[in-house]
């Protein structure tokens, strides 16, 4: 027994040994990024400042790199040793989804990501009026912005729009929300409204539309052509009738034969 317990406390002192006197550069590096030791999402908004330091565990000199999506970072010679940040500022909308990377120059499989999510009201746009002619097709077209992403709707006239089965079609993806109006009719007139509803803001967008009505239409092409016909028909006739012209001129030069009074 007295033996056992001299065998465990002889591998608690080698294990404490290992703990206390075994050289950093053997055991494995931490990597933080704002004291986060794995990737993160950071919930920011429009015109805020945002501040990433990164920082390893290491009392050697260990070089860190930063990556905004693909593309190095520059940073000042003062600012890679051991800990590293970097400035967003200001946020934008255009930043939200940006990936910020820092990585172990050592070990670059040793890395840290933080994705920006960027939350703002919707954004809207597009062209304010459209003419159309009675027939033809129409697309009206609202861009949009929103993260949260906004809920969509069209309206007409300040009612609910009624849409027609083969006539309305609706089409929506992350940046656009499309009515589209085949063969326009007159009663189609009016404004339409492009509503984007998100939890911080609804916004909503107004476009007017004139339908004109059908007018007749010159066939120029045509006309162009029956030009050229009588054009060219013109130059051979006369081409033909060259020698006779000629010979007629001709006459009219030669002097007149008579007996002098």
């Amino acid at each position: 027994m007295a033996c056992k317990r001299s065998c465990l406390m002889e591998v608690y002192k080698f294990l404490l040994f290992v703990t206390l006197f075994l050289p950093r550069e053997m055991t494995s590096s931490v990597l933080t990024v704002n004291g986060e030791t794995e990737n993160y999402i950071l919930h920011t908004k429009p015109d805020s400042h945002e501040s990433l330091t990164c920082a390893v565990n290491h009392t050697r000199e260990e070089e860190l790199l930063w990556y905004r999506e693909e593309g190095r970072v520059d940073l000042k010679s003062g600012n890679k040793i051991n800990s590293s940040s970097v400035c967003v500022s200001p946020i934008s909308e255009n930043d939200n989804g940006v990936t910020f990377t820092c990585r172990l120059q050592s070990d670059q499989s040793m890395f840290i990501s933080v994705v920006l999510n960027v939350t703002f009201p919707p954004r809207l746009s597009g062209d304010d009026f459209q003419t159309a002619e009675e027939g033809s097709d129409v697309q009206l077209v609202c861009n949009v912005k929103s993260n949260p992403q906004a809920q969509m709707m069209w309206y007409k006239n300040n009612g609910s729009l009624d849409l027609e089965k083969n006539r309305h079609q609706v089409y929506q993806t992350s940046e656009t929300f499309q009515l589209s109006i085949t063969k326009v009719k007159k009663s189609d007139n009016g404004t339409y409204s492009c509503i984007a509803s998100s939890p911080l803001q609804t916004e909503t967008k107004d476009f007017h539309l004139i339908v004109k009505a059908k007018g007749w239409t010159i066939p120029i092409e045509p006309i162009i052509a029956a030009c050229v016909v009588i054009f060219l028909t013109l130059c051979f006739g006369l081409m033909a009738r060259r020698k006779r012209i000629m010979e007629l001129c001709m006459k009219d030069q030669e002097p007149q034969s008579g007996t002098p009074l």
